[in-house]
């Protein structure tokens, strides 16, 4: 079946960084687009960014920009979220998505890894 596992969460101090891992099973990841997003406590669910099947990065957010960036290894079936200059505003549970080629719904979604930032 389908599956997205999220992993590479944790504490970090402000300034840091972190790399989060999307591990894909149960479909043949370059047929996809994949999306991180992010739910802070008390806060809305909001996108960070998204990757294409070509590899084409779109922001979702301007906070991630400059700061984030995202890439993909479809041998390896894993998109990654490269998070730099990290602040304590960006603790939150962050999640992975699946988007099937010509819609704009994600479909498949991962339980997400929690990233706090603190010192």
């Amino acid at each position: 079946q389908v599956q997205l596992v999220e992993s590479g969460g944790g504490l970090v101090q402000p300034g840091g960084s972190l790399r989060l891992s999307c591990a894909a099973s149960g479909f043949r990841l370059e047929h996809y687009a994949i999306g991180w997003f992010r739910q802070a406590p008390g806060k809305e669910h909001e996108g960070v960014l998204c990757i294409s099947s070509g590899g084409t990065s779109t922001y979702y957010s301007k906070f991630a920009e400059g700061r984030f960036t995202i890439s993909r290894d479809d041998v390896n079936n894993t998109v990654y979220l490269e998070m730099n200059a990290l602040e304590p505003e960006d603790t939150a549970v962050y999640y992975c998505a699946r988007l099937p080629w010509g819609t704009l719904l994600y479909d498949y979604w991962g339980l997400g890894t929690q990233v706090t930032v603190s010192s």
